[in-house]
């Protein structure tokens, strides 16, 4: 299973990583007004609408195999197997409280005795 989980993991990170790449090259919605009025740019390599829904389009995908690989592992990371998955129940048990109590120094007998005599 860690073949699995290996696979799933290098899957998210390729993904993640070209999510970023292709969110960085799309232009936003307010690119367009410049181009209206002249500040150039705005021919691009598979065209002004063709890019937008190339891009788009790998995006989601790209998004979406994210987003399996995410609930993938997540799945795997909670199958322990023997495990009822509380993190209480495998704690160590404590040790006994007679043991742990420190070592205080004994209070006096009665209150007579804190009173200084002359």
């Amino acid at each position: 299973m860690s073949i699995v989980v290996t696979i799933i993991l290098t899957v998210q990170m390729l993904s993640a990583l070209a999510m970023i790449g292709l969110i960085l090259v799309q232009h936003g919605k307010g690119a367009d007004m410049g181009a209206a009025f002249g500040s150039g740019g705005s021919g691009s390599l598979f065209g002004a609408s063709g890019s937008a829904n190339f891009l788009s389009r790998t995006t989601a995908v790209l998004a979406t195999v994210f987003f399996v690989c995410t609930l993938a592992l997540a799945y795997f990371g909670n199958l322990r197997p023997g495990s009822s998955g509380s993190v209480l129940e495998s704690a160590v048990p404590a040790a006994p409280a007679a043991s742990v109590v420190p070592n205080l120094p004994a209070a006096p007998a009665s209150g007579a005795a804190q009173i200084p005599a002359k």
